[in-house]
C-alpha cells in the first residue's frame, strides 16, 4: 500500500494555519511567530515531513533554490568557488542544485533544462570550452530568471559577471619571468573560446613587449586544456631547435603535467627551465619543486557571484544587468622559478 506524502497543506489543517504561513516557516522566512515556528517545525518532525520543493514554489512563487553549473572539477578551482557560493546561498536560506557540464557544450544544455525544471530562482553559471552558442542560457532571461556568470563568462549577454584580472595576472606571472632572465618563454594557452584564455595571451604579449623581447609564435600553443595532450606539445617545445627556457601555462592542472615531464626528461626546474601556473591549486603548494601560480580569490568569486544572483533575485533585475565585479590576483613566487 502506497504511503501518504505528507504535505503543507496536512500540517496546516492539522495546525489550523494557513498554507502560506507554514510554509514560510519552513522556508525560514523570519516574518513569523517563535510560537508558531516551533509548532510547525515539532510537527513536521514528528510526521517525517519533507520538504517537496514545488508545492512551496507554486505557494510562494520561489523555490528559494538556486543552480550553480560549473565545466570541471579536475583542479581544485570549482569546488571551492562552489563552497563560497554556497556559504552565502545558506546565509539567504537557499538551498543549491549543482550541475557538473564535463566540459561539453551538450551536457551544460542539459544541466540548464535540468535547472529549469527544478524551478531554480536563479543561475550561477561558468561556461564550457565548447560554448559558442548561448540561446539555453537566453531562455531564462527570456522567463526572467537571473544569470551571473563566474570566472568563464559570456561576453555577449548583459547580465552580471564576477572574472579576475586576467590580464594583469599573466602579465606579472610573465614579468616575473623575464625578470628571472628568462628569454624564450613559451605558453600553453587556452581556446579562443575563453575569454579566460584571450586576455591570458594578452598579458603575457604585452610583458614582452613592454621587456623588448620578440614574440615568437612558435613558443605559443593554445590547446583544448585536455591534460593528455600537455606531454605532447611540451615534448614539441623542448625538442625546438632553440626550446623555450620558461612556460607560462594558462591554467595550475597544466603547468603541473608540464613540469612532471619536464623533470622525467632530466631537466632541472627552474635552472633549464622555469614554470608558472594560473590559479593557485591546492596541490600547488605541495609537488616539487612548488609551483609559481597567479593566485585568484576563488572563495571570494564565489561569495560575490551568489550575492550578486541573490540580490537579482530580491530587486529589479534591470538594475544589475551591467556590473561586473573584477577580482585581483597575486602572483604567489615559489621554486619552480
Amino acid at each position: 500500500m502506497k504511503r501518504h506524502q505528507i504535505t503543507i497543506v496536512d500540517i496546516a489543517q492539522k495546525l489550523n494555519l494557513s498554507k502560506s504561513t507554514v510554509s514560510r516557516v519552513l522556508t525560514g522566512h523570519p516574518s513569523v511567530s517563535e510560537k508558531t515556528r516551533k509548532a510547525v517545525l515539532e510537527l513536521a518532525d514528528q510526521l517525517d515531513y519533507s520538504r517537496n520543493m514545488l508545492s512551496i514554489s507554486l505557494l510562494n512563487k520561489k523555490s528559494n533554490t538556486i543552480g550553480i553549473i560549473v565545466p570541471e572539477f579536475i583542479s581544485s578551482y570549482f569546488p571551492q568557488v562552489i563552497m563560497g557560493a554556497q556559504e552565502v546561498a545558506a546565509q539567504e536560506g537557499y538551498n543549491v542544485i549543482i550541475g557538473h557540464s564535463n566540459e561539453t557544450y551538450e551536457t551544460e544544455v542539459a544541466n540548464t533544462k535540468l535547472m529549469l525544471a527544478n524551478q531554480v530562482d536563479g543561475l550561477l553559471i561558468s561556461i564550457t570550452k565548447e560554448t559558442r552558442n548561448f540561446d539555453h542560457l537566453k531562455v531564462f532571461e527570456r522567463k526572467g530568471i537571473p544569470i551571473v556568470f563566474f570566472n568563464r563568462v559570456c561576453e555577449d549577454m548583459n547580465v552580471p559577471k564576477v572574472v579576475v584580472d586576467d590580464y594583469e595576472g599573466a602579465f606579472r606571472a610573465v614579468e616575473h619571468l623575464i625578470k628571472r632572465k628568462k628569454k624564450r618563454i613559451a605558453h600553453l594557452a587556452g581556446p579562443d573560446t575563453l575569454s579566460i584564455s584571450v586576455k591570458r595571451l594578452r598579458g603575457y604579449r604585452d610583458a614582452l613587449k613592454k621587456y623588448n623581447i620578440p614574440i615568437d609564435e612558435e613558443l605559443i600553443i593554445p590547446y583544448d586544456l585536455t591534460i593528455a595532450k600537455v606531454k605532447i606539445y611540451v615534448n614539441h617545445l623542448l625538442r625546438l631547435d632553440n626550446p623555450p627556457d620558461a612556460i607560462f601555462a594558462i591554467n595550475d592542472p597544466t603547468a603541473i603535467e608540464a613540469l612532471q615531464i619536464v623533470k622525467k626528461k632530466g631537466l632541472q626546474v627552474p635552472r633549464d627551465i622555469a614554470i608558472v601556473g594560473f590559479s593557485n591549486d591546492n596541490i600547488s603548494g605541495l609537488i616539487e619543486p612548488a609551483l609559481t601560480t597567479v593566485s585568484q580569490p576563488v572563495r571570494e568569486m564565489g561569495n560575490t557571484a551568489a550575492q550578486l544572483l541573490v540580490d537579482q533575485i530580491n530587486r529589479d533585475i534591470s538594475e544589475w544587468k551591467s556590473i561586473i565585479r573584477v577580482l585581483k590576483t597575486e602572483l604567489i613566487v615559489r621554486k619552480s622559478s
